[in-house]
């Protein structure tokens, strides 16, 4: 099994596992979770307690998943061999994936772009890999306690987040400053921001924390805390403004951690702002009338860049439905929306029209998945989703 299928298969999990409970059980505890859909992982949790087949089978994949994700170790940024610009450690650090040293120059600086060839002398600073494997790994260990009421899988996912965010001797500063780094250009871009788009699906899966024994409100209070100073970074430093400006996939996920961010501190005015100011402006920005994507398909990745923002797309309207914005109808004057930008995709990920746009690696087809599971629930069967994939999508987000 490859590492798509078995994603795709814990994704299946994630939304639609549960416990099995004896008839005295308290009612099922519908999450305040504002990615996830509430209202289903409520549903499918009560289905599970009155046996259905199909949800005890995959409350047993997820918790087999959790108790993997058990046995991982903690990481924190103090563990980076180099040392940012600042003089802290607790600062995060990344280098721009597709910058080389320059062989025409005796020292290789500065640094040469390659769109889509990454240089593996990224993977020297560890700070964007432990970052990632915290957003996969949190919400996989939330689920697992959600639908099985065992603290050891919260109790798990607290220590993870404490030492991450929480803990003096070990947490992250709240910023970016060094994000995505270029040898010789610049210490930190505003690009840099795409390495924490995962925080998004983290902080909706701490809501399902929420009660149990590991995580007090203490700490839930903290993390907002940090998560508040880091937003405010987003919105006001140059570097986060950098990002807000970008006209691409950037932008999008500058939009996806802004208004998750809101959410998670109860600032339902401000997700709804950023929604409607800056949001359906992207949708116009981005998208040609026919649904196509210009700047993502200018890359050397084309489809993987579309897909990569459809699904901000999809993630931004999911988050709008928290605050009564439908962005799933929503169209331009002109008559964009990411309605259209899923349509202009269907025919490819069918294979019933070749690619023609510029891919310098392989190109997979079930990467439309999630998408389209999505899409058939949000716009019906016209959409041509496929039953067994519904809900995929959020859970391919943790991917953020």
């Amino acid at each position: 099994m490859n590492k798509l299928t078995q994603r795709l298969a814990l994704c299946g999990c994630l939304i639609g596992m549960a416990l099995v409970f004896d008839s005295v059980a308290q009612p099922v505890r519908k999450p305040a979770t504002f990615l996830l859909d509430a209202t289903l992982l409520q549903a499918n949790k009560q289905k599970i307690r009155q046996g259905d087949p199909a949800m005890t089978a995959a409350r047993q994949a997820l918790l087999t998943a959790a108790d993997q994700v058990l046995t991982r170790p903690a990481h924190s940024v103090m563990e980076k061999s180099k040392t940012p610009p600042s003089g802290s450690k607790h600062d995060y650090m990344s280098v721009g994936p597709y910058w080389w040293p320059d062989t025409t120059k005796p020292n290789g600086l500065p640094y040469i772009r390659k769109d889509g060839q990454i240089n593996p002398e990224r993977s020297a600073i560890v700070d964007e890999t432990y970052l990632k494997n915290l957003c996969d790994d949190v919400p996989t260990l939330a689920l697992a306690y959600y639908y099985s009421d065992n603290e050891k899988y919260a109790r798990r996912a607290a220590e993870r987040l404490r030492i991450w965010f929480l803990d003096p001797a070990t947490k992250m500063n709240p910023n970016l400053n060094y994000g995505q780094a270029i040898p010789g250009i610049t210490e930190g871009r505003g690009i840099g921001l795409i390495d924490s788009r995962g925080l998004a699906n983290l902080t909706d899966a701490v809501q399902l924390l929420q009660g149990s024994k590991a995580w007090s409100q203490q700490d839930h209070r903290a993390l907002q805390g940090w998560v508040q100073q880091f937003m405010d970074w987003m919105l006001t430093s140059p570097i986060g403004k950098d990002e807000e400006d970008e006209h691409n996939n950037h932008g999008t996920y500058y939009d996806v951690q802004t208004v998750a961010f809101a959410l998670f501190l109860d600032n339902r005015a401000l997700a709804r702002q950023m929604l409607e100011q800056k949001t359906m402006k992207r949708i116009q920005t981005q998208l040609k009338p026919d649904g196509s994507q210009p700047h993502e398909l200018a890359r050397t990745l084309s489809w993987n860049y579309s897909i990569m923002n459809l699904k901000g797309f999809f993630t931004l309207a999911q988050l709008a439905e928290t605050v009564g914005v439908d962005l799933w109808k929503y169209q331009t004057p002109d008559g964009k929306s990411i309605r259209k930008a899923y349509e202009w995709l269907v025919p490819y990920a069918r294979q019933e029209k070749p690619w023609t746009f510029q891919q310098i690696k392989p190109l997979h087809y079930e990467e439309f998945a999630p998408v389209q599971a999505v899409a058939s629930q949000k716009y019906g069967t016209s959409a041509a989703g496929s039953a067994r994939d519904t809900g995929l999508f959020a859970l391919t987000h943790s991917l953020l």
